[in-house]
């Protein structure tokens, strides 16, 4: 159910929305936040989450299940040019975390999206690639990309 408090209370990524829980941040705007997953299956692996709390991630009103996948489209020539991976891949899921998300997973071949090769991410690591993205994203809106 969209915006229930109680579960906004307890929501990991509530608290890190309202800035309780560090993060490395890709990019945001008004109504999403992109931050790098803290168990990367491939590394540059993100999320990006709407900035109020909605436990499943079909229950977002039309314009922003729509907007989160227009975004998605936007997002993936930077992290593909900051990965060099060959695709990006994308997961709805929702188990781990009970707050709508859309995963962008870096893919360089075939089996590469398989949950189970998550694994926690090296900080220093994380925060590199969080600057090459947000580079590539520079890089982007250069072009002409409204985000």
């Amino acid at each position: 159910m969209a915006d229930n408090p109680m579960a906004a209370s307890n929501c990991i990524f509530c608290k890190i929305l309202k800035g309780e829980i560090p993060s490395n941040k890709v990019w945001e705007n008004k109504k999403f936040l992109a931050i790098l997953d803290i168990n990367p299956i491939t590394p540059g692996h993100f999320m990006i989450i709407p900035k109020h709390h909605v436990d499943y991630f079909y229950d977002l009103p039309g314009d922003e299940y729509q907007e989160i996948f227009e975004l998605a489209k936007k997002l993936e020539r930077p992290l593909r040019n900051a990965t060099g991976a060959k695709k990006i891949g994308l997961v709805v899921e929702g188990f781990a975390v009970p707050h709508a998300h859309l995963h962008l997973v870096p893919l360089h071949k075939s089996n590469d999206i398989d949950p189970c090769k998550a694994k926690p991410g090296v900080s220093h690591e994380m925060k590199i690639m969080a600057e090459k993205i947000r580079f590539e994203l520079g890089k982007e809106i250069m072009r002409g990309t409204k985000f």
